[in-house]
């Protein structure tokens, strides 16, 4: 079932464009983006993504600009209100995340805090 609260995550038009682009070749017709927050990083948290044949019985299902996105209960607190983008810069390219939730970050860009509940801070690796 398609979860009606699309406030959880959207998905910007470049990174829909880079799923569709992604899943284009795969059979599955419930392939999506699975996004979670896991403990760990050094600001307490850290973001993880894949590609997912089908959702589990745990997931909030939503579709964002024509692309599934799976979260699980867990992380749908955590990542309320997010935004996933994916960028191509002389840097690198790859899925980021605006999160309103969180209230502070590292230097590597994948952990962050949030006010509720800091976490416990680790060393920084990519």
């Amino acid at each position: 079932m398609i979860d009606a609260q699309p406030s959880i995550v959207s998905l910007t038009d470049a990174a829909a464009t880079k799923l569709r682009e992604l899943t284009k070749d795969e059979t599955s017709p419930e392939i999506g983006l699975r996004v979670y927050v896991y403990s760990g990083g050094c600001s307490g948290y850290r973001y993880g993504m894949m590609l997912e044949d089908q959702p589990t019985a745990d997931d909030s299902i939503l579709e964002a600009n024509g692309v599934r996105v799976y979260v699980d209960s867990n992380s749908v607190p955590l990542l309320a209100g997010s935004s996933i983008d994916y960028v191509d810069t002389l840097m690198g390219a790859g899925f980021t995340v605006a999160n309103p939730n969180a209230v502070s970050g590292c230097g590597c860009g994948s952990s962050f805090r949030t006010a509720d509940d800091a976490g416990a801070p680790h060393a920084c690796s990519h």
